[in-house]
């Protein structure tokens, strides 16, 4: 599996738990066959593992947006983008570009637009 693939795997793995009372172990079979991709195992229970402080950085830089009110989408995307940035060692332009293919593919090219600039400003 390609590492944009597990990223996309990883966006809808990390969909279904949101808001849910689905486990990981449950959900992780609804997208992908076993044996598992390793950066796709990696995505997915990290983001899950650091969760609250994941959530708590995005929360820290949003502007004239409140948590809450972040649409699922998006709000599953910046969790990906954001465990990538602080806990990988994957580049952060990296991150951000694929952040915003991951909106092309999932949303639309606004939630592009602004999944860039909370992603941008948490780099600096």
């Amino acid at each position: 599996m390609k590492r944009h693939e597990a990223r996309e795997k990883a966006i809808q793995t990390l969909f279904q738990l949101d808001e849910t009372e689905i486990t990981l172990e449950e959900a992780i079979p609804f997208i992908v066959e076993i044996p598992l991709d390793e950066f796709y195992e990696q995505l997915v229970r990290g983001t899950v593992a650091y969760i609250d402080e994941i959530d708590a950085l995005i929360a820290e830089h949003l502007e004239n947006w409140s948590f809450g009110r972040l649409p699922k989408i998006e709000r599953t995307i910046l969790r990906l983008a954001v465990y990538e940035m602080n806990y990988t060692e994957v580049p952060a332009r990296v991150v951000v570009n694929e952040a915003v293919e991951l909106c092309k593919t999932f949303s639309d090219e606004k939630s592009g637009k602004f999944v860039n600039g909370v992603l941008s400003k948490m780099n600096k």
